[in-house]
């Protein structure tokens, strides 16, 4: 394991995340948004946000999921994450997360609610430590993780990347 990630781990005392990767709840608002002020989707009430560190290490990739609320990563530390992302209209984007702005690399990136994503490292032998904010918050209510069989089946066209990113 990368020393700096090993650091990171225990420093910030992140758990081991369903979806791959680790990761620790660093703010949860204590307002909460009532069923009736949120869409159909939610059945619920939310926080107004919450927010996480997650961190990526080695071979390790965050699988493929999606949320029911956007959610926004933010660069840290370590090495540039590819995020790759497939919306409903089968689009396959890969976004560059990184401190590097002049190689095209963001500090930041959206992810719109309902569309499947993940990520992996470009450099195998490093991490990255990003922070993850999720509005309405975040409720494994809203978590799903994609399964390989019927990713495939909904978006035959990205089938390499679906298998790398599925388990």
């Amino acid at each position: 394991m990368n020393k700096k990630a090993k650091e990171y781990i225990t420093k910030l005392q992140l758990n081991r995340h369903p979806e791959g990767g680790y990761y620790k709840e660093i703010y949860r608002a204590g307002e909460l948004i009532l069923p009736a002020h949120l869409p159909d989707r939610y059945k619920t009430s939310r926080a107004f946000s919450t927010s996480i560190y997650f961190l990526l290490e080695g071979n390790q990739v965050s699988t493929f999921h999606r949320l029911k609320s956007d959610e926004l990563w933010h660069f840290y530390d370590g090495s540039t994450l590819i995020v790759y992302s497939i919306d409903e209209n089968s689009e396959l984007k890969e976004i560059k997360l990184g401190k590097n702005s002049s190689k095209g690399q963001l500090f930041q990136v959206q992810i719109k609610h309902n569309v499947w994503f993940g990520a992996e490292l470009i450099d195998k032998s490093s991490f990255a430590l990003v922070g993850c904010t999720v509005a309405p918050g975040f409720d494994f209510e809203d978590f799903e993780l994609g399964k390989r069989d019927e990713l495939i089946k909904q978006f035959p066209g990205h089938e390499q990347i679906i298998i790398k990113l599925t388990r």
